[in-house]
């Protein structure tokens, strides 16, 4: 990445994990500086190649345009909200930041705030700190049958939920979307936000800050709960409204609350805090010794790759990236997920690397294979090997339609009438695909007794919630498959038990890569079909090395570069121009 010999210049100003400074200063020369005032920022980082920052550094626009050598920005942790990523993305700066290094620390402390609040720990030691002895006065309860409702599945949710099970708790879930996670969980149960908040014995909050959520457990939400339900909240403060759970408290209305984030930090409501029956603790969910130490690892691994990245290109488009960095652009089947987990472990090769487009925020959105990128997270690889193509080198799209099989129409259209995201409306077949452009539907049913039904989303319901709706109703009910032919006749003759069609709009590539980042949403499986131009396909790369955890993300690079250059040598890379036909196995 640097395009002369100099060591690119790191400023540091707040405080990482010493392994990951020494990381860094392998490779680069590393100034750590807490104490700057703003002004000392906007003058020193004009000398500075990458900024690394926490939570307290405010980098907004005036900053970035004073880094004039400025390429990369780096936030230890999950959060980016003190960073102007826009303002950054337009000036070529990537940002980068360590998602899941603190995770198990927060779901750690989200189990510790729920035994807390269980147990009555904190009055118990502030009885006995008074010198009382009242065992009767505190008496608690205990978890094994009770019910975690677990809000945001994304990070953190997982993994609270596989602690809470450990303690024989039952476990809703409320997910807006459908997040890879939640499909690969078991023993969990998706249902609506009130029903999750009436039955729920501890309700856990795990979203991140937006629009939609900010507050999404105010004064409505708190009298759904259960007098006896406890709320614990250690994902951003702004989610919950304190004065509506202070009145709650109050009123009895709840048994009590966990904080560890606030509205406003370090100005916080008093009153609140000091509640009777609230724990309040300041931020420190993801604070212990091995999340410090691995969100500064893997900042200093991504700036090492940014600024000494090995020219694998040179010989083919092929990266090695952290897999937490990777996300699908359309949903997965979990039973394809598991049984390719299951040959992927026993074979110990990749075949064909999954196709990604990098995002610019050090991110990979996967264009085909997000099987087998679930498969390779689900057996919990550190690092994914991935083909990275740009939009801009030819990259399509064709759309699939859906031949619906094996099911009655009349019981097809029952359940899809049935569905509250969507609504139908019965159209002349010959208009359909007309109608379908002119009043915007999700896509259009065409029956095989010459029916056609226009599908669109319920009043308020985002388009993508209710496509993934459809296409889960209908795969889970009938037999399924995929064509690029939308002539009913032909497809009568071709699928004997053929229902119904259903045809979907033909999106573009660029339709769908802004709406997956844009929104947060997936589309539904089996509907994109990116063509993608130089697959890579039969390197049988070996997986014991993208699952090691001992060898650095550079040194994976540099042992995919040193393979490939091998195999060039040996006449093993063979470019094929022509279009072909694979029969999958």
């Amino acid at each position: 990445m640097q395009e002369d010999n100099r060591r690119p210049r790191i400023l540091v100003c707040e405080p990482i994990h010493q392994k990951g400074l020494d990381m860094l200063r392998d490779y680069m020369d590393v100034d750590v500086c807490p104490h700057l005032s703003r002004q000392e920022t906007l003058d020193a980082i004009v000398e500075y190649d990458g900024l690394i920052v926490g939570r307290d550094v405010e980098v907004d626009a005036e900053l970035i345009r004073h880094g004039l050598n400025l390429k990369i920005i780096g936030r230890p942790g999950a959060r980016l909200g003190n960073i102007d990523v826009a303002a950054a993305r337009e000036a070529d700066v990537q940002v980068v930041n360590s998602p899941d290094a603190n995770t198990l620390a927060v779901a750690e402390h989200t189990i510790a705030l729920m035994l807390a609040l269980a147990r009555r720990l904190i009055p118990a030691v502030y009885s006995m700190n008074a010198g009382e002895w009242e065992p009767a006065q505190l008496m608690g309860t205990g978890l094994n049958g009770k019910t975690l409702g677990i809000v945001g599945f994304g990070r953190v949710g997982p993994q609270v939920a596989a602690r809470a099970q450990a303690f024989g708790m039952e476990i809703l879930v409320h997910q807006k979307p459908i997040t890879p996670e939640l499909q690969m969980a078991e023993d969990v149960t998706l249902v609506g936000l009130p029903e999750l908040l009436r039955r729920a014995d501890f309700v856990s909050l795990h979203v991140s800050l937006r629009a939609e959520t900010r507050h999404i457990i105010g004064e409505q939400e708190l009298v759904l709960m259960k007098p006896s339900a406890y709320l614990i909240n250690t994902a951003r403060g702004e989610v919950v409204d304190e004065d509506a759970l202070l009145a709650a408290l109050d009123a009895g209305q709840i048994a009590g609350a966990a904080l560890d984030v606030f509205a406003k930090e370090p100005a916080l409501n008093q009153a609140l805090i000091r509640h009777e029956r609230v724990i309040a603790t300041p931020h420190i969910a993801a604070s212990t010794e091995d999340a410090h130490e691995a969100t500064a690892v893997t900042i200093a691994e991504l700036f090492i790759e940014f600024f000494q990245q090995v020219g694998v290109e040179t010989v083919l488009p092929l990266r090695v990236v952290p897999i937490d960095r990777v996300f699908p652009h359309e949903n997965i089947d979990l039973k394809r997920v598991n049984r390719l987990a299951q040959r992927l472990d026993e074979d110990g090769v990749l075949g064909n690397p999954p196709v990604v487009t990098e995002v610019g925020d050090g991110s990979y959105m996967v264009l085909d294979g997000a099987t087998r990128t679930s498969a390779m997270k689900q057996l919990h690889f550190p690092h994914a090997l991935v083909q990275v193509i740009s939009p801009e080198s030819g990259l399509g799209l064709k759309t699939w339609y859906h031949v619906i099989q094996q099911i009655r129409e009349d019981r097809l259209m029952e359940l899809l009438a049935a569905l509250p995201l969507v609504r139908l409306q019965e159209v002349d077949p010959e208009e359909a695909d007309k109608a379908m452009f002119e009043y915007g539907g999700l896509c259009y049913l065409h029956t095989a007794s010459n029916q056609a039904w226009l599908v669109f989303p319920a009043a308020g319901v985002n388009r993508l919630d209710a496509l993934n709706q459809l296409t889960e109703t209908y795969i889970e009910a009938a037999h399924v498959d995929r064509t690029l032919n939308d002539n009913v006749i032909s497809l009568k003759n071709e699928y004997e038990a053929m229902t119904a069609v259903v045809i979907f709009p033909e999106y573009t590539v660029e339709q769908v890569i802004q709406t997956t980042l844009e929104s947060g949403r997936l589309f539904p499986a089996g509907i994109t079909r990116f063509l993608i131009p130089g697959r890579i396909l039969r390197l049988n790369a070996d997986l014991s090395v993208l699952k090691s955890r001992e060898m650095s993300l550079r040194e994976k690079n540099r042992w995919l570069h040193e393979t490939l250059v091998e195999r060039q040598a040996k006449g093993g890379i063979r470019y094929y121009g022509e279009p072909v036909y694979l029969l999958d196995e």
